[in-house]
């Protein structure tokens, strides 16, 4: 009787074991509901490991960046820019708030926000008379981008950054945690990421009096009184003091996760870099990835293989990997808006989606697991090779 090979998952979740106390001190007690010792803690955990000044816990990343822009100010018709190339999470909430996504490539050596097609954007809107409310940029894959160009553009014009840290939590860039140079920060906990709570978010800024109105706004905006009144649109962003409990554990192990990540990515490269085409992720000078996916570019003429033909052996094998996310200026949902490219000739973005596969970086992949997708991949090369011959 056949029997299939075990699935290797792209990223599952991995839990420390620890989890349970804290979810058993949540049962214990009682603290069920949203709020509640565990998510202070977690808040004030987070903040110390992020270097920042305040932290609030709540649903996902995707309601972290909503509230963001609605610390902004951001309002029915404001322009908002965004990195093109990530998960549409990234640009939802821009919508969310009636305003206009403007995407902004990539450029090849973090693979993040082009610095040279925001300066363009940036000085197209400025002469137009209208500058963004804000800026979103994204850490892909747990790269950060280019901060210390970025911020400087976009502190020239004026223009608040948000910091979509999602995928890239234990990175830093320069000895400073990614996620900390915006004026708000946002870090995802969703099952696939580095550390889980199953689903939640955080955001992180130094404004203290910010973050105090983002929990107002995250619990329904109920204003103080004996009776239930609300003077402001409101969200149930809040996150539970069960999952919180279980951030607390995971953020325990947070190091020990990126350490397991990097070697997973240096076993990868260290195997499979000479193979004619391939390409790794680069990891910017003076950063440390947490290497959240390992990703790689295949040119497909000098490779003699397809990115099809890869994910398909890897999914003959019942190993999971994927393309780079699809940029959002190429999703329908987005038709028609806006989009700066790296340079008149080239849009970075659009070749690394071409060229872009993620493969499995789960942190429970044992070597032997990881050996399989290594092997699977090679025997594609020699197939070829042999075909040619």
């Amino acid at each position: 009787m056949f029997t299939p090979k075990r699935k290797i998952f792209l990223s599952a979740p991995h839990m420390s074991g620890n989890e349970l106390h804290y979810i058993k001190d949540a049962f214990d007690t009682n603290w069920i509901a949203p709020l509640g010792p565990h998510v202070d803690a977690f808040e004030k955990e987070l903040a110390a490991y992020a270097g920042v000044n305040d932290a609030a816990a709540v649903s996902s990343g995707t309601a972290a960046i909503h509230l963001a822009l609605r610390l902004i100010d951001v309002q029915e018709g404001d322009m908002v820019f965004c990195s093109s190339l990530t998960f549409i999470a990234s640009a939802n909430p821009i919508l969310y708030s009636g305003a206009v996504p403007v995407f902004i490539d990539s450029e090849p050596e973090t693979w993040n926000m082009s610095p040279v097609a925001l300066k363009n954007a940036l000085l197209a809107a400025d002469q137009e008379g209208k500058l963004p409310k804000a800026v979103i940029v994204v850490n892909l894959y747990g790269q950060s981008a280019k901060m210390d160009e970025i911020i400087a553009l976009c502190e020239a014009f004026d223009v608040p950054v948000i910091e979509d840290a999602a995928e890239s939590l234990g990175s830093t860039y320069k000895g400073r945690a990614s996620g900390s140079f915006g004026k708000y920060g946002i870090y995802s906990f969703n099952g696939n990421k580095i550390i889980t709570t199953s689903g939640g978010g955080m955001l992180i800024s130094n404004d203290v009096e910010g973050l105090k109105q983002a929990r107002f706004l995250a619990t329904q905006a109920r204003d103080q009184a004996a009776h239930y009144q609300h003077s402001q649109l409101g969200y149930n962003y809040r996150m539970s003091n069960v999952l919180a409990g279980i951030g607390r554990a995971q953020l325990q192990i947070l190091e020990d996760r990126v350490a397991v990540k990097r070697t997973i990515f240096n076993r990868y490269e260290q195997e499979m870099a000479h193979l004619p085409g391939v390409r790794f992720m680069p990891e910017l000078e003076h950063t440390r990835s947490n290497r959240w996916l390992t990703t790689l570019t295949l040119e497909e003429k000098e490779a003699g293989v397809s990115i099809g033909v890869l994910l398909a052996a890897l999914a003959e094998e019942n190993i999971e990997a994927r393309p780079v996310w699809k940029p959002l200026h190429m999703q329908p949902l987005f038709e028609g808006a806006k989009y700066y490219s790296h340079s008149s000739n080239e849009s970075v973005s659009e070749q690394l989606f071409k060229k872009g596969i993620c493969l499995p970086s789960g942190t429970q992949m044992t070597i032997d697991e990881q050996m399989r997708v290594i092997d699977c991949m090679k025997q594609c090369w020699v197939k070829e090779k042999s075909i040619s011959a």
